[in-house]
């Protein structure tokens, strides 16, 4: 990575309002180092991705515990794969349930995360995705 700062975008996609786990999660990155941009809450897929690109960012987060995320996460995908931006990783946290996680992950996500997870492993593990991007 050439000594160049992890940026990491977290957002918080669509209607929901629960936004203390994707806080949490940026103030963990941010204290290891990483650039971290938060978008907040109530974003589209079309906002998250152009922040994204727009700030050469290696990672995207999103949080979700509204339910949304079989709709949310695979459109991020999409949208990066539209704008040449694929290389661009994506991971989750929030409530998703078992048989969703399979299928985000064949998707594309990369990792999902859920409550209670240790920031420690988060931070590992965003870096091990950063490494396996550059």
């Amino acid at each position: 990575m050439g000594g160049e700062k992890i940026r990491v975008v977290i957002a918080k996609p669509g209607l929901d309002g629960h936004d203390r786990g994707a806080k949490v999660v940026a103030r963990a990155l941010r204290d290891a180092g990483m650039e971290v941009i938060y978008l907040g809450l109530h974003q589209t897929a079309e906002n998250i991705v152009n922040a994204a690109i727009q700030e050469d960012a290696d990672i995207i987060g999103l949080s979700s515990l509204a339910g949304a995320h079989m709709t949310h996460f695979p459109r991020v995908l999409d949208l990066l794969k539209q704008n040449n931006a694929a290389d661009i990783k994506v991971f989750g946290g929030g409530i998703i349930p078992d048989e969703d996680r399979d299928q985000l992950l064949e998707q594309g996500v990369a990792m999902l995360f859920g409550p209670g997870t240790d920031t420690e492993h988060i931070v590992d593990e965003v870096r091990r995705m950063a490494a396996e991007r550059n």
